[in-house]
């Protein structure tokens, strides 16, 4: 995994595919060349002061660092924008959230799951 660290880079990602979370929003963007998978990070000022908004950065960096790897397609640029939510929310439900980010981002269902789950 490789970081973005291009302004240019953060542009291109908000124009592609967005999946909101209660944590954090999941910009995708699939790029011309089959390179290494890119994540970058970022956090408004609306979050809170640094110390809060480095945390919710150091938060999302772990989850994205724990994550399975097959799930992240080659590639492609992820984007991932922090919420105020974040300080709050229990990891393991934002890992959860993150991994329903990524099958929501290229398209892939839940397994198990039809599209109508109302009972009759």
């Amino acid at each position: 995994m490789e970081r973005l660290k291009q302004r240019a880079d953060f542009i291109a990602a908000a124009g592609g595919t967005k999946v909101p979370a209660a944590a954090f929003v999941l910009q995708a963007r699939k790029r011309a060349d089959q390179g290494p998978v890119r994540f970058g990070f970022t956090v408004s000022k609306k979050v809170g002061n640094a110390v809060e908004r480095n945390r919710v950065r150091r938060r999302l960096k772990e989850i994205v660092r724990l994550s399975d790897p097959i799930r992240m397609h080659t590639g492609h640029d992820y984007v991932l924008v922090g919420r105020r939510a974040a300080l709050k929310l229990p990891f393991d439900k934002m890992t959860s959230e993150f991994e329903g980010a990524l099958r929501r981002a290229h398209g892939t269902s839940i397994a198990g799951r039809s599209g109508n789950t109302r009972s009759r």
